[in-house]
């Protein structure tokens, strides 16, 4: 008769999805040690120890972001695709309040993606915001200096008038990146889309039930109602987290705290764009 130990040792491990949650404005604020935003430093860690997971049957992706920095974007996709291929798992994308822009990017990572009715999931295009003040100085008698070296150094300087030349510099920069975010999107969710590009590559969102019905995701759903409909009740749910350090929680702390209101302000006009 077997002891007790052999049949725990015999018992048959839970299947588990390992989860990460992408939550904020993309990219980090600056003047801080990377504190507030998602960025491919912060979180290729997390990722690849959610694929590494022992007994590890899925990645879920808990996003809610309205964006920000493309780049940072594109190399946590890159990381995510790559993981998925080496370990051979299967990645879910579940938007909360929100995926847009560059947190739909993120989304597009995943081989399905789910949100809620409610969910604000699009925005494929690229946007800079700015100020321009160039009467300002005149008004309250400063003198602005600027040297340069090379002719394009002070480009868009919000202290002088606006030039066509470097308006249209900016809105090339804007079509390269908006070309590649296109590109992800046709790739990722090739066969899926049911509208056309002229439709969905202009920038717009929507809610999850509209976004469902142009195919920008795969299913209306929440992330434990999902995954134990995939893999079974018994399913274990892992979180992956950052690991942050002694160190970097102390030395953080006044930066965090010079830059929280600016920062705040920030990234709330980044959600507002979005009703949020």
């Amino acid at each position: 008769m077997a002891s007790l130990l052999e049949l725990l040792c015999l018992k048959k491990p839970k299947p588990v999805v390992a989860v990460v949650r992408l939550a904020g404005v993309i990219g980090a604020r600056p003047g801080t040690l990377q504190a507030g935003g998602i960025t491919a430093a912060a979180f290729i860690q997390p990722l690849e120890r959610a694929f590494a997971m022992k007994g590890a049957v899925a990645v879920a992706l808990a996003i809610n972001s309205p964006g920000g920095a493309p780049a940072q974007s594109a190399l946590i996709v890159k990381r995510i695709r790559s993981l998925a291929k080496e370990y051979e798992l299967p990645v879910f994308a579940f938007a909360e309040d929100v995926a847009a822009s560059g947190g739909y990017m993120l989304a597009c990572a995943a081989d399905e993606i789910f949100a809620d009715d409610t969910s604000v999931v699009g925005s494929i295009g690229v946007i800079s915001t700015g100020f321009g003040f160039p009467e300002l100085l005149k008004k309250v008698g400063v003198e602005r200096r600027v040297y340069t070296a090379g002719t394009s150094k002070g480009m868009l300087d919000p202290f002088q008038p606006e030039k066509p030349d470097e308006v249209e510099h900016l809105r090339e920069l804007q079509r390269d990146v908006h070309d590649v975010f296109k590109e992800l999107v046709r790739e990722r969710r090739a066969g899926k889309l049911k509208a056309g590009e002229d439709e969905l590559f202009t920038g717009a969102f929507w809610t999850g039930r509209r976004a469902l019905t142009l195919g920008l995701i795969d299913g209306i759903g929440e992330l434990t109602d999902v995954m134990k409909a995939r893999f079974g009740d018994k399913i274990r749910f892992s979180p992956v987290g950052q690991r942050e350090s002694w160190l970097r929680r102390r030395l953080g702390i006044e930066s965090r705290l010079v830059d929280g209101v600016i920062a705040a302000i920030e990234e709330r006009l980044w959600w507002a764009r979005f009703g949020l």
